[in-house]
């Protein structure tokens, strides 16, 4: 239900920012008299944009798909024929004469990735200028008086592999901090050839590992600074939906997915999480305070646990230590702000940032039906007790609401309305102490809080369907301890404990379900206290110089069902030449249950917890110091599969979309799975106005049902291909786009007649998960435009999502108010305007 009424919120968006696009518009044209030619050009732009988006907001309703008006279509063809025009013509060259008298400054920080000590006599170079400096003792080092712009980094360091890195971006007036973990790869004569690298990979991380910065997540076509999108195009992630943020990762499910942030465990990132899953609507993070994010779609490490899937690993920066600054931004995802500056004499810092979304404020002005609101806080507070030791203090908490009227839900076919109100949080502290030069840890406490509060009723007889209040609270310790025993030798060792404590207060009306079987209705009133204990290791050793061994190990209990589970794991990589690797992994992963499954029945305590066995090959290849490829075929088999023998051939942890079921089952572990593919990523740095990734997919995702039948996963799209990347004109002007096309998602057939006379979905038994939707493709463009005034700056973006307006199907759906089969659609073409103030 959630999907349909997030177009409607959208339609909301654009409405918004047609408003402050005019305004935009209008401030820009007054600029300062020497500016006067760049800002009317940009003016013009924008305006014409914003009419765009008015029209996209008076959007029509015809049969769920939501399409653009002509007055919309006409107002984006002149937008679209302006910016080729001034391509063309050279017209986008702004008359900024004083813009090179504009400068600010760049601190940064230089530590061994492994020891964590401070890397003094390092060299630090602005490629392409003659800016050049040397690290201090605690490994420091500034540049001032750096023309505004965007620049790379090279650090040398003797006798070592000098390292880049790309988009630092120098603002008016502003520091721009610096946190860089330097990986001290000896440099051998192989290697010697190649020029500054701008790829660094640990020996103990996947070859499927990648990692964006904060540049790359903010400035990704198609992704609004959310960076579930970002991870969301890459080859390992199945093409689900545009509505959500739901990462299902080489055959697998929402619920698999493990988020870190700063050593601290955050158990869902998203406003309207889906209960008993990782996804939800939109990100609640604010992708100001990301510093960098490593992804791994597998073959993860034996200090990250109870997922089968993937580790989303987040850092976020620290605060401004020198200055208080202050952030605005207005776009898809609300108005925010963002606030920082030093603490306590400058031996910390702290940032704070809060965001609301502003879709209610107009529901009743444009009648748009559903009314959505959510804000966000977050907040990180950092201070030295020493240069060997600190403490981080994280915040987040997220609040959300939706309400859906039976005409509204009438109008788009859904069967349910009602209202939506849940709440999340999450508040810790993450202790780091480097006890030697050869070693360091970092202890966390956390407290997680998730509520989920919903009341729906059935739209056509308007009796009530479901009433859930759910609440779940974790408190988690977490230690990992680094050490280096010597070169080529390093271990990875901690523990992990959590306290659960569950409330699960739920009624259920009596339905037919997709099989026509009648359930009765449930009322259940569940409260449980549980813990989890783990201990992990893992020792990376390289024997010879070409060789490089990782072995772990894991073991998890859980105490509610007394399972001790055992998970070892192991990789070998062997370096051909300075730029050629292959390497191998196989692993266990484990994972207990999502909660309110496991605890529906008593039964359930006896169940075995679902296991994967990974094995994978890969191939990394370096075509450039700037360009890499990386090829990666794998193999992924479940077991302790979990089955409802009501519903014998239904995978039920696919069913998280949009939540789990909510009922009295007890489960059966006899089920299996099992997904094979074939991958490959080509990724370009940005190491002069060029960036880019081309990726693409093969691959099969299947589970065996309680009949032993093999069937299609619902997310087993079978391919999946795109193409991304950027040009930087300038200082001022960049210009992205993103085109991606992936296999239509499988799905049931209805039972004509059994559904009509039901006036519900009813399955055709026979062929479950046989047919398949149309292939989605789509195209996202994007434009960025930089202003550097003399104590502040402007970043404006215009950005296009479906830019051809592709009818993509999002779902094949009983519509009950029609009483007939119906097909819902994923985003047409969608306008965004953003704008990020900084001051």
């Amino acid at each position: 239900m959630t999907n349909h009424f997030l177009l409607e919120a959208i339609s909301i968006i654009n409405f918004i920012g047609a408003l402050h696009g005019i305004i935009l518009a209008i401030i820009i044209a007054k600029g300062k008299r020497g500016n006067r030619q760049a800002n009317r050009i940009l003016s013009v732009l924008i305006f014409l944009f914003s009419l765009g988006m008015a029209g996209s907001a008076n959007m029509k309703k015809t049969k769920r798909r939501y399409t653009m008006c002509e007055r919309s279509k006409k107002c984006f063809t002149v937008l679209m024929t302006i910016i080729i025009f001034m391509i063309i013509t050279g017209g986008y060259k702004t008359a900024f004469a004083d813009e090179n008298k504009k400068s600010g400054t760049i601190r940064g920080k230089l530590l061994d990735k492994y020891t964590r000590r401070p890397l003094a006599g390092a060299d630090v170079t602005i490629l392409g200028t003659t800016f050049i400096t040397v690290t201090d003792i605690k490994g420091e080092f500034a540049f001032e008086g750096i023309p505004v712009g965007t620049y790379s980094l090279k650090f040398s360091y003797p006798e070592m592999m000098p390292q880049v890195m790309p988009d630092i971006i120098v603002k008016s007036k502003r520091i721009t901090f610096v946190s860089a973990d330097i990986q001290l790869s000896p440099l051998t004569n192989e290697s010697v050839t190649v020029t500054a690298g701008y790829f660094t990979h640990s020996p103990e991380e996947p070859a499927s590992s990648i990692g964006f910065s904060h540049e790359e997540i903010r400035r990704a076509p198609g992704s609004a600074g959310d960076v579930n999108r970002i991870i969301a195009s890459l080859p390992s992630i199945a093409k689900v939906s545009d509505q959500a943020n739901n990462l299902v990762v080489r055959g697998g499910s929402p619920s698999e997915n493990l988020f870190m942030i700063d050593n601290i465990e955050i158990p869902n990132i998203n406003h309207f999480p889906f209960q008993g899953s990782s996804g939800g609507a939109i990100s609640i993070l604010n992708v100001d305070f990301i510093r960098h994010v490593n992804f791994y779609a597998g073959g993860f490490s034996a200090i990250y646990g109870d997922k089968l899937s993937s580790v989303m690993d987040l850092t976020f920066r620290e605060g401004n230590r020198e200055n208080i600054d202050g952030q605005f931004s207005l776009d898809m995802g609300g108005a925010g702000l963002v606030v920082e500056g030093p603490f306590f004499s400058k031996r910390g810092s702290w940032m704070f940032s809060a965001r609301r979304s502003y879709l209610d404020l107009l529901v009743d002005l444009l009648d748009a039906g559903a009314a959505v609101r959510y804000n966000d806080f977050q907040g990180k507070l950092v201070y030295d007790f020493s240069s060997k030791s600190n403490i981080t203090i994280l915040g987040l908490m997220g609040a959300d609401k939706s309400t859906v009227t039976r005409e509204d839900a009438a109008d788009l076919g859904e069967p349910f309305f009602g209202d939506t109100r849940n709440r999340e949080s999450t508040v810790g502290i993450n202790w780091f102490i480097m006890w030697s030069d050869k070693g360091y840890s970092n202890t966390s406490l956390a407290r997680t809080f998730l509520k989920y509060d919903n009341d729906y009723w059935k739209t056509t007889t308007s009796t009530r369907w479901l009433e859930n209040l759910s609440t779940e609270e974790t408190w988690h310790l977490r230690n990992v301890n680094h050490y280096n025993i010597g070169p080529g030798h390093d271990l990875r060792f901690g523990i992990e404990f959590k306290k659960l404590t569950s409330r699960y207060d739920y009624v259920t009306a009596a339905y037919t379900d997709q099989l026509g079987n009648q359930v009765p209705g449930v009322s259940k009133h569940i409260s449980t206290d549980a813990g989890k204990y783990a201990a992990f290791a893992e020792y990376s050793l390289t024997p010879f110089s070409r060789v490089t061994l990782n072995l772990g190990v894991r073991a998890d209990y859980f105490d509610y069902n007394r399972h001790l589970l055992v998970s070892p794991r192991g990789s070998l990589t062997f370096r051909v030449s300075g730029k050629t690797s292959i390497g191998a992994l196989a692993g266990i992963y484990r994972q207990n249950l999502p909660l309110l499954l496991l605890y529906q029945a008593k039964a359930n305590r006896e169940v075995n917890d679902p296991l994967a066995y990974q094995y994978a090959v890969n191939f990394i290849h370096l075509l450039g110091a700037d360009t890499r490829l990386t090829i990666e075929a794998y193999y992924k088999t479940y077991h302790h599969f979990p089955i409802d023998p009501v519903r014998p051939c239904i995978c039920l942890l696919d069913n998280v979309i949009g939540g789990l079921h909510y009922g009295d089952s007890a489960l059966v572990d006899s089920g299996k799975a099992r997904s094979y593919g074939i991958e490959f990523v080509l990724q370009k740095k940005l190491k002069e106005k060029v960036y880019g990734m081309v990726s693409g997919s093969l691959f099969r995702s299947q589970y065996r049902d309680l009949e032993g039948k093999w069937r299609n996963r619902l997310f087993d799209n079978r391919y999946i291909f795109s193409m991304q990347g950027g040009y930087k004109a300038n200082k001022q002007w960049e210009f992205s786009a993103r085109w991606i096309i992936a296999g239509g998602l499988p799905y049931t057939p209805f039972d004509i007649e059994a559904s009509y006379a039901e006036n519900t979905g009813i399955f055709d038994t026979e062929r479950i998960n046989t047919q398949r939707l149309p292939a989605y493709h789509s195209l996202n463009l994007r434009m960025d435009k930089r202003f550097y005034f003399s104590g502040s700056n402007l970043t404006i973006y215009i950005s296009v999502w479906n830019a051809y307006n592709r009818q993509n199907v999002a779902s094949y759906f009983w519509n009950e108010i029609e009483n007939k089969p119906d097909y819902s659609y994923q985003f047409s073409i969608l306008p965004v305007l953003g704008v990020e103030y900084e001051f």
